[in-house]
C-alpha cells in the first residue's frame, strides 16, 4: 500500500510537468475535432431520431406529455439530448483512453524511467502492434458491458457504481500493459500483472470514479445542452487529463515493482554458491592426488 500511495503523489506532482501538459493537448485536438464534426453533421438529426423513438412508445410519450406540460415545451428536445450524450461518453472515454495509450502513455513511460529509473533495463517484452491489438480489444469488451449494463443504470445507486466499474477495469488492462511493454519482458510483465492484479484494479476503479466528474456538468443545467459539441471538447480535455494522470500511476507503480523485483533477483544470484561444471569434477578426480597440489612425489621406490 506504501507503494500505491507513494506513485499516487508522484502522479499529481508529475501532472504539472510543461512537458506532460503539453502532451495532453494531442488527444485534445484529434477527439476534440472527431467530436465537433460528429456534433455539426449529426447532432440535430440524432437527437430527432432519439424524440421520434421515444414518442413512439405510448407509455414514454404519455410521460413526456406530462412532464412538458409542467416544465415547458422543450422538455422532450432536452431528454433526447441527454440520451445522445450519454450513448455519445461512452464512445468519448474510450476514443481518449486509446488515444493516451497510444500517444502519451510511452512518452510518459520514457519521462519517468529516465528520472526515477535510470539503470532500469529495457528488455522489450511488449511490440507497439500487441499493445495496439491489446487496447482495441479491450475497448470492444469495455463497450460491450456498457451495452449489457445499461439498463441496469436507471437503477438508483447502480449508475454511480457500475461505469467506475467498467472503466476501472478497462483502465487497469490499458495501462497496466502500457506501463510495462517497454521495460519488462513478456514473463516480467505477466507475472506483475498477476501479483499485482488487485492494487492495479483499485488504481483503474478510482480512475473509475474520477472519470464520472466530467460527465457532472450536464446536470448543472438543461442551457448547457445547446453548446454539447463545444462543452464535450472541454469534457475531452478533463478526460484526457484523468487518464494522463492515471497513466503516470500506473507508470510509477509499474516500473517501480519491476524495479524492487529485478533488485531480488540480482540478490538471490549474488548470495548463490557458485556451481562446478560435473565434467570439471571428473576431471579433478581423474589427475593423481601428488599432481593436484602442484608437486611430485619424490619418495624413492621402495625395494
Amino acid at each position: 500500500m506504501k507503494s500505491l500511495f507513494g506513485s499516487f503523489w508522484r502522479a499529481v506532482a508529475y501532472c504539472l510537468h510543461p512537458r506532460v501538459i503539453a502532451l495532453s493537448l494531442l488527444p485534445l485536438l484529434v477527439a476534440g475535432a472527431v467530436t465537433l464534426a460528429a456534433g455539426y453533421l449529426f447532432w440535430e438529426s440524432a437527437i430527432a431520431s432519439v424524440r421520434a423513438t421515444l414518442e413512439h412508445w405510448s407509455l414514454v410519450n404519455s410521460m413526456l406529455e406530462w412532464m412538458s406540460s409542467m416544465l415547458g415545451a422543450n422538455f422532450r428536445t432536452g431528454v433526447a439530448a441527454l440520451i445522445v450524450i450519454a450513448l455519445t461518453i461512452p464512445v468519448v472515454v474510450a476514443m481518449t483512453l486509446v488515444l493516451v495509450g497510444l500517444w502519451i502513455t510511452p512518452a510518459i513511460v520514457t519521462l519517468v524511467a529516465r528520472r526515477r529509473f535510470p539503470a532500469l533495463e529495457r528488455r522489450h517484452g511488449g511490440s507497439w502492434w500487441l499493445g495496439i491489438f491489446a487496447s482495441l480489444a479491450w475497448t470492444v469488451g469495455a463497450l460491450l458491458m456498457v451495452m449489457i449494463t445499461l439498463p441496469f443504470w436507471l437503477v438508483p445507486g447502480l449508475a454511480l457504481v457500475l461505469p467506475p466499474l467498467i472503466w476501472g477495469w478497462l483502465t487497469a488492462k490499458v495501462m497496466g500493459f502500457d506501463a510495462l511493454a517497454e521495460h519488462a519482458s513478456q514473463p516480467e510483465r505477466e507475472a506483475i500483472l498477476r501479483a499485482h492484479r488487485w492494487p492495479l484494479l483499485i488504481m483503474g476503479i478510482v480512475c473509475g470514479f474520477l472519470c464520472g466528474v466530467p460527465s457532472m456538468i450536464w446536470t448543472l443545467s438543461m442551457q448547457l445542452i445547446i453548446f454539447a459539441p463545444f462543452i464535450m471538447v472541454g469534457v475531452i480535455w478533463l478526460y484526457t487529463m484523468i487518464f494522463t494522470f492515471s497513466a503516470l500511476w500506473f507508470t510509477h507503480y509499474g516500473l517501480g515493482v519491476l524495479a524492487t523485483l529485478r533488485d531480488a533477483e540480482s540478490a538471490m544470484r549474488a548470495v548463490q554458491p557458485a556451481v562446478v561444471p560435473s565434467s570439471d569434477l571428473q576431471l579433478v578426480e581423474e589427475v593423481p592426488p601428488h599432481e593436484r597440489f602442484g608437486y611430485e612425489d619424490s619418495r624413492p621406490l621402495e625395494p
